[in-house]
């Protein structure tokens, strides 16, 4: 899978959440986990038997105005609203960061209007916080990364992954040189020369 993503909860109350919430995210393969606006102690991390924030770098942010994310890491809400995109029909970004809400309350509107995205995972009522985020990461890694198509029928064979094709080289001086040539074609088709 090519990108990264970082995962993190706005406004924590139950730190034993958040433990489980990164375990899963080390396991999924996140770059980094984050805390906003929260009391999370990551000394205290029984839930998070991987000892994420000793593996992955961990941010605790403490206002929404002094969280920084990497430039072009997109910041994705999860949330159930009804303005939200359901997850199944989202595409993910190649770089994101995706943040959930406190367990009572959810996210702050604050944080929703800073969203470039956001998803919902189509449920009758809400999750717990670690099992949203758990499958919010399973959701991108099956729909970002490469596996063999599902049988037609249960318990048929899996097709194998398909070996991945090279394009042809592609020289980046050659297409801005083509790109440069192709403007000057049409300025003069213009007549704006």
């Amino acid at each position: 899978m090519r990108g990264y993503f970082g995962i993190g909860v706005e406004g924590l109350t139950k730190p034993m959440n958040a433990g489980n919430l990164y375990r899963s995210a080390h396991a999924f393969g996140a770059s980094f986990v984050f805390t906003l606006a929260s009391n999370y102690d990551p000394v205290v991390r029984n839930s998070d038997t991987s000892d994420t924030v000793g593996q992955v770098p961990f941010y605790s942010f403490a206002s929404l105005e002094s969280m920084r994310l990497p430039n072009g890491c997109a910041l994705i809400g999860v949330e159930l609203a009804d303005e939200a995109v359901d997850l199944p029909s989202f595409r993910h970004p190649r770089c994101a960061a995706y943040v959930l809400g406190m367990e009572r309350g959810g996210l702050s509107a604050a944080v929703i209007d800073c969203c470039d995205h956001v998803v919902r995972i189509p449920t009758r009522f809400s999750l717990n916080l670690a099992s949203a985020g758990a499958i919010v990461m399973y959701d991108r890694v099956l729909s970002m990364s490469r596996f063999g198509a599902r049988p037609v029928a249960a318990g048929g064979p899996v097709e194998p992954v398909p070996a991945h094709t090279f394009g042809d080289p592609v020289i980046r001086r050659k297409l801005r040189g083509a790109r440069r040539a192709s403007a000057v074609d049409s300025e003069d088709q213009d007549g704006t020369s």
